[in-house]
Formats: structure tokens, sequence, C-alpha cells
């Protein structure tokens, strides 16, 4: 394709719908599918199946982004940009690196510093109730209170989570902004 040359029918398709696909995957799984399953299971059989999910999820996310990139780069004469196509490429842009953070350090390392929490809840029969589930004293609770590793094992997971959580809504955000965009100048594309 030439650089510069208008974007054809079937291109227009597909990254409209890897667009939306990516940001509907990423609305599902943050804002409804998360809750579910952590209302719904017992706490270490959710913690199994986020562990299943969510290195596809991430994987998922930054090839969406990297096509989405790749399309628009490839369309555009870089000195002819307009405000709106260098903004849409700087999202996407933003959305890779943070799809791919998620999928190359932080998911792993979340997931391994859940595994060392569930080996250590396990040794105190802790894990198989359902969040909510439990009347009186928190035995969670009362786990950190106890054993120093297990509390600096819960400190290293809600870092990294957290810090994946801001991945996460940084990707759905820049995806937003860009189907936004994207419906706001339907007569363009």
């Amino acid at each position: 394709m030439e650089e510069g040359r208008d974007l054809g029918g079937l291109t227009k398709v597909v990254h409209l719908l890897v667009l939306s696909g990516a940001w509907g995957m990423q609305m599902w799984v943050t804002f409804v599918s998360g809750f579910l399953l952590f209302r719904g299971l017992p706490r270490h059989t959710f913690g199994l199946v986020q562990s299943k999910l969510f290195p596809l999820y991430f994987h998922i996310s930054m090839g969406c982004a990297f096509i989405n990139l790749w399309i628009l780069a490839t369309q555009h004469t870089w000195a002819q940009l307009t405000f709106w196509e260098a903004s849409q490429l700087c999202l996407l842009l933003l959305c890779l690196t943070l799809a791919a953070i998620n999928a190359r350090l932080l998911g792993p390392r979340t997931t391994a510093a859940m595994w060392a929490l569930q080996t250590l809840e396990k040794e105190r029969g802790l894990g198989g109730e359902v969040p909510g589930s439990r009347q009186g004293p928190d035995p969670y609770g009362q786990l950190r209170e106890r054993d120093p590793k297990y509390s600096t094992l819960r400190q290293v997971f809600f870092r990294y989570h957290g810090l994946s959580s801001i991945c996460n809504l940084g990707c759905l955000l820049s995806n937003g902004l860009c189907l936004a965009g994207l419906a706001l100048n339907l007569s363009r594309l």
C-alpha cells in the first residue's frame, strides 16, 4: 500500500471490527466477568480461572492494538497527519505498550505472587470459600497479622495487580477514545 493512500473498504471494516472487538472484550473482562466470577467462585478457583484467562486476554489486546496501529500507520503520510490522526496513532501505540507490559511483565508476576499466596493459604485450610460467605473474624486478616511472609507476598501481589489494572484501564480508555473519534468522523472513514 502506498504511503498516504486511502484505506480500501475491506481494510476499513477490519480496522473497525478489530478496534470495536478489542474494546468490547476489554469492557466485558474489566467490568463484567471478573466481578461475576469473584462473587460466584471459591477464592482459589477464581484465581485459577483468571490465571488461564488473563494471559490470553493480554495477548489478544496486544495483537488487536498492533493490527490497528499497523493499519493506521500505513495509510498516512506522516508529514501530513491531522491532529486526530496523530492522536489516534498515539493512543494505539499507548494501548500496544500497556498491553505488552501486562502480557510480558505484570501478568506473569501477578500470577506468580498469587500462586505463592495460595500455597500459604492452602497450608492453613483457606481458599475454598466463596468471598463474602464466611461469618466471624477474617482469617486472611489474621494470617496477615501472624505471618510476615504472607503479608509481604500479599503486598507484592496487590502492587502488581494494581499496576496491571492501571495498564488495562489505559488500554480500555485508549480504545474507547479511538472508537469515539471514529464515530465522530464516520463521514471521513
